[in-house]
């Protein structure tokens, strides 16, 4: 602990922003992290707790007071490489995570938490610039082969355990580049993609083979080349050739909303319109990119994949943004007596909110409208709790003009082909059947076969992605070898 008191002496202190009208202008990130002192302020505000919550609000389970008394202290070396030991690529997490762990913080009882996140952050940005992040080549080699399927979070997290215990591990990638919903759902305001890059770069200094383009499974009927897979791979071909197989694909299924007119052209999923920006970023030419200038943009669906639909239409120039969420607005506080250390209900304004954009809660779309097949506006009504379920509020009908309608309600499973084709058991939500035992834990019904990330558990968080991508390497490096010195 740096500093008995600094609880009590320091506020807390929040990164900033680029302003508005500067970031509209670009897709590069704009948030302004700490320097050093203010890392060693903020830092010097943990408790170091005798129960610290915020391991356990951690998905990862982040050693939190540890670098922090390490940022304090000034040993900016020790503590990447105690963030590292829990955490295969904090850069991700020390952006785009919603950072459980600060919900967590004791502090946050009656105070603002420790700006854990910001921390890290700062440990990370530190330790690229000063070169200490580099490959971790096994010292020697054990003769088995790994191949995972699908290279986001999880796959990268899962790839880089098992080459540096000394298995051979191949990474196939559908699409054309590494990353999956981090290269092509988040946008790069967010996280721009040479963080993924040098991830790469890294895992492939490791001993990792990356085979992009390359789809597990059949190739749509009729197709031959795509603009995200070139050649198949059968599932026999993979038991055949390599000695465990680990499925780490995304949750992929959008939700759809079934309502009249929507067939107009105009009414998109949201991951029809996100990575199309993305490979523009990526210096990618398209063909009938969809734009949002000079247009009414509606998005429905509150979380995070709608913020980023804002954000992105924003940088369009739409001449508005509207976002609808059906759950009614939550309280701009939590009732932390009740929730913590739980992560709470509340209102969350992101920094696209802020950037222009109209927010309607507790509001349904009960049809899409348009003319000569184009979409021109949706009609809505509010709705409400009533004995359990929602109902209608009469009075409240209303339509709203609209030239697009981004649909970002969230996914309910992952794509069904690569799961059939290997015969993996389901859930009740169409995931991978695979449990996270101890022992045992991420196998599938299939032998040999594993399975982890949102493709087991559904659609989860980054930082859930690079958990489950740890643990299921050390399972497979239990199950060919007989036991396993990874963490778990």
């Amino acid at each position: 602990m740096g500093k008995i008191t600094g609880f009590m002496e320091y506020e807390r202190i929040e990164e900033g922003y680029k302003p508005v009208p500067e970031r509209l202008k670009n897709y590069k990130e704009f948030v302004v992290g700490l320097d050093d002192a203010q890392a060693k302020t903020q830092a010097a505000r943990c408790m170091d707790c005798g129960t610290p919550f915020c391991n356990s609000g951690c998905p990862v389970n982040n050693i939190i007071p540890d670098f922090n008394d390490l940022v304090y202290q000034g040993d900016w070396k020790n503590a990447i490489d105690v963030l590292h030991s829990t955490n295969n690529f904090p850069e991700f997490t020390g952006r785009i995570c919603p950072a459980p762990c600060e919900a967590a913080c004791v502090l946050n009882v009656n105070d603002d938490p420790v700006g854990i996140k910001s921390i890290e952050h700062a440990i990370i940005d530190r330790a690229w610039a000063e070169g200490w992040v580099k490959p971790q080549p096994a010292t020697h080699k054990t003769g088995k082969k790994v191949a995972v399927v699908g290279s986001g979070p999880a796959g990268m997290a899962a790839a880089q355990q098992l080459a540096r215990v000394g298995h051979e591990v191949t990474l196939f990638e559908k699409n054309d580049r590494v990353g999956g919903l981090l290269r092509y759902g988040i946008p790069d305001f967010k996280m721009e993609k040479s963080h993924i890059d040098r991830r790469v770069e890294q895992i492939k200094a490791e001993g990792v083979t990356v085979r992009t383009g390359v789809l597990v499974g059949a190739l749509p009927k009729g197709s031959k080349v795509t603009n995200w897979a070139k050649e198949s791979v059968s599932p026999e071909q993979l038991q055949a050739q390599f000695d465990a197989i680990i499925l780490t694909g995304g949750s992929e299924q959008s939700r759809d909303l079934p309502v009249p007119g929507r067939d107009l052209e105009g009414v998109y999923f949201a991951m029809e319109f996100l990575p199309q920006q993305n490979k523009v970023n990526a210096g990618d030419k398209l063909k009938h990119q969809l734009r949002a200038d000079g247009k009414h943009v509606i998005v429905i669906g509150g979380g995070d994949t709608g913020s980023d639909c804002v954000g992105t239409s924003n940088r369009h120039g739409a001449a508005s943004v509207t976002q609808f969420e059906v759950m009614p607005q939550p309280p701009a506080e939590e009732n932390r007596p009740l929730t913590w250390p739980n992560w709470p209900m509340k209102l969350r304004t992101s920094s696209s909110h802020d950037e222009g954009c109209s927010r309607e809660f507790a509001i349904s779309t009960k049809e899409f409208i348009g003319e000569k097949g184009k979409l021109t506006g949706l009609k809505t009504v509010h709705i409400e709790l009533k004995d359990g379920k929602m109902v209608e509020v009469p009075g409240t009908e209303k339509t709203y003009p609209a030239d697009m309608v981004l649909l970002a309600m969230g996914f309910v499973n992952p794509v069904s082909t690569v799961l059939d084709a290997f015969g993996i058991e389901k859930d009740a939500r169409g995931n991978a059947r695979a449990s996270t035992d101890f022992v045992g834990g991420y196998a599938t019904n299939v032998p040999k076969v594993f399975a982890a990330g949102d493709v087991r558990r559904g659609q989860s968080l980054v930082v859930w992605a690079i958990r489950e991508g740890r643990q299921a390497a050390r399972s497979v490096d239990e199950f060919l070898m007989g036991f396993s010195d990874l963490p778990r």
